[in-house]
């Protein structure tokens, strides 16, 4: 089955015929595509706003699909790829897999096999997308918090009792637990387990 939601499937090969035949195939399955002849023509082109994965020949004219991937990277485009190639073997395959490749098809490869390879670099698209826009979410509310509040929380997330935190800020108990009842109301926090995972989210991103 094909992404229900709104996505791309970006397609690298040097062979016409290939990028032709794969564009063909994909739309049948339902997938918006974008096609490009060469890694130089990929950077170039901006990146997709809509969760995308990223079909990718290893032997491209000039450049090799790995520094692709890594460039791609590097630009923080984090696209689930599925690698291709006429001339595979099982030192390029582990190559491919432990550089984060979602699937390593020789070519030629079974449309079903590659269609399967897509829909499960589109799933985990989707669901880096998602939590990119969660972390989005979560550092827009902190936004939010005094300077104090967010002392409080992350204090407080770190295991330290309100007791603890007064005396090292130097504040009242009361105002402790007034500061951080407000940050679990900003961060829209249903618990204070929660409220610890946020901070530590937060304290990963910083």
């Amino acid at each position: 089955m094909p992404d229900s939601g709104a996505h791309k499937v970006l397609v690298v090969d040097d062979d016409h015929g290939m990028r032709a035949s794969l564009s063909s195939l994909l739309r049948s399955a339902g997938h918006p595509v974008d096609t490009y002849a060469s890694a130089a023509q990929l950077m170039a082109a901006p990146l997709p706003l809509v969760p995308s994965c990223l079909l990718l020949d290893v032997q491209l004219p000039g450049s090799c699909g790995f520094t692709v991937q890594q460039q791609l990277l590097e630009r923080g485009a984090a696209l689930p790829v599925i690698f291709m190639t006429g001339h595979g073997d099982i030192p390029m395959t582990v190559r491919a897999m432990k550089a984060g490749a979602v699937d390593f098809l020789p070519k030629p490869f079974r449309d079903q096999d590659l269609l399967d390879a897509v829909d499960t670099a589109l799933l985990t698209a989707r669901q880096q997308h998602q939590a990119r826009e969660g972390e989005a979410e979560l550092r827009y509310r902190y936004a939010k918090l005094s300077d104090r509040e967010r002392q409080v929380m992350h204090l407080a997330a770190s295991g330290l009792m309100n007791k603890q935190i007064a005396c090292d800020l130097r504040l009242s108990e009361v105002t402790v637990k007034i500061h951080r009842g407000r940050a679990m109301k900003k961060m829209a926090a249903t618990s204070f387990a929660e409220l610890v995972v946020m901070s530590r989210i937060l304290s990963t991103d910083a």
